[in-house]
């Protein structure tokens, strides 16, 4: 064998341990970091070092620190676990060392990201003629998608910002719900917007856009440009706005729809929960992750735009080496703010292959169906689910704030387990997310019963 395969194939035969372990092994362990970083901390050789060794260290280093999101029983963050030949293709990918900046630098990075981006498109009912750019997550989708819709409005308003930038620019509204993401304000920060701008929309018991109240909201300065970022799946409740009626609102006031979709777009896969974002097709930018609800690795996610020229213009940018010989831009970097652009289209291509059409419609249904499982085995022990289950996501209170964190921080260092808690509506709530392809219900009952065990033991009873 020579040196090259056995390098590779040991870091192989290790990451298949690892993944093979995930079934029974702790999700996390109560570490300290400051031992991790002692593992990883020691002098750097003067020599060089066997690549062997390197990488049977790097796995010994790094074993204690790992958590096991890609595992069946990890409910944190709506993390999605890595599909098999997801991760097969990230490893080729890795190997290949693709810069999926354009064409030039991979033809086979660019033409796996056009193949999966019409998937894509066609899966979340997004128009087959809008742009798709390979982004790292949702935050760089959301500022990718307001990105384009301040290019579009200030243009219309007989702006350049690309030239002049916003120092004297017409004044341009953003509206988002109250319930909205945090990386909504941060976008608005890094495009220079800044977080003024926002005015906010009522939310309903649900934690969806109350569209009474964004009428109100838009009514209220029709002369002005607005930028409307409405969900698809609420980041605590799971609920998705009324899509439908925020675009038909906002068109007839001459704005921007942009749907901040990380997971809940993907309810658009299954006829099940396709309602829950009727009106879709509607907007004018979405933004989706990859590493959620498709289960691919991280980092990926995804920019969608139905003006491909503005969302080009409003990201890219132009060099003499890059440009064809008609001055066009060179390719898919130009809907990314990325140059060094790693190749996430071929782990997608190939999660999607993996799972087919019926396949990713499959893994929503059930992902859903183990959220209400695991509601109503929480119910069942006495605990109270705050929201309605719509898609993946369920909030649970174990008594008062103090109790209900006491649970949680218990949860996560029994390693049955792992879910985070949130505050919605002022109240701590353990927030658990379903949405790996491995869960099974042997493993939402297995972790139902641990989380009781754990309120048992460590709550009085409640009164």
């Amino acid at each position: 064998m020579d040196e090259l395969t056995e390098i590779f194939q040991r870091a192989a035969e290790h990451a298949a341990a690892y993944r093979r372990s995930l079934p029974e092994r702790p999700v996390a362990r109560p570490v300290d970091h400051a031992t991790v970083r002692a593992a990883f901390s020691r002098p750097l050789n003067r020599s060089p070092a066997d690549p062997l060794t390197v990488v049977d260290e790097l796995v010994a280093a790094a074993e204690t620190g790992l958590v096991a999101t890609a595992g069946p029983r990890y409910f944190g963050f709506v993390v999605g676990g890595a599909l098999p030949a997801a991760t097969a293709a990230e490893i080729l990918a890795a190997g290949w060392d693709q810069n999926a900046f354009n064409a030039a630098l991979s033809p086979a990075a660019l033409a796996a990201e056009e193949a999966a981006g019409d998937w894509l498109k066609d899966l979340l009912g997004i128009p087959a003629t809008a742009s798709t750019g390979f982004v790292t997550g949702g935050q760089a989708a959301n500022t990718a998608g307001i990105a384009a819709a301040r290019q579009h409005l200030l243009t219309e308003a007989g702006w350049d910002v690309g030239h002049k930038g916003l120092g004297g620019a017409p004044r341009l509204r953003v509206v988002a719900g109250e319930e909205r993401h945090a990386t909504i304000d941060r976008s608005l920060r890094l495009l220079g917007l800044g977080t003024d701008c926002l005015e906010t929309v009522r939310t309903d018991g649900r934690g969806a856009l109350d569209t009474d109240d964004l009428r109100r909201v838009l009514a209220s300065d029709p002369g002005t440009p607005a930028i409307v970022c409405a969900q698809a799946g609420n980041v605590n409740t799971g609920a998705c706005d009324d899509l439908r009626t925020a675009c038909e609102l906002t068109h007839a006031h001459g704005g921007w729809v942009h749907v901040d979709g990380a997971f809940g777009l993907w309810a658009a896969a299954s006829p099940a929960t396709r309602h829950l974002v009727d009106g879709v097709e509607l907007a004018d930018s979405w933004a989706c992750d990859g590493h959620k609800w498709l289960n691919v690795p991280y980092d990926c996610g995804y920019a969608f735009c139905s003006r491909p020229a503005v969302h080009a213009d409003a990201l890219s940018y132009t060099a003499s080496y890059l440009t064809r010989a008609d001055g066009t831009p060179a390719g898919g970097a130009d809907f990314t703010t990325e140059s060094s652009r790693h190749a996430r289209g071929f782990a997608t291509w190939a999660a999607l292959r993996e799972l087919g059409r019926d396949g990713v419609a499959a893994l929503v249904d059930r992902c859903c169906l183990l959220a209400r499982r695991f509601a109503d085995g929480l119910a069942a022990a006495g605990y109270e689910v705050v929201n309605d289950v719509v898609l993946n996501q369920v909030l649970v209170s174990f008594g008062d704030d103090a109790r209900t964190d006491h649970v949680v921080r218990a949860v996560q260092n029994d390693g049955t387990c792992w879910m985070g808690a949130t505050t919605w509506r002022g109240r701590r709530l353990m927030r658990i997310s379903v949405s790996g392809h491995s869960t099974t219900e042997a493993d939402v009952d297995r972790s139902i019963a641990a989380i009781a065990r754990l309120a048992r033991g460590l709550l009085p009873p409640l009164t």
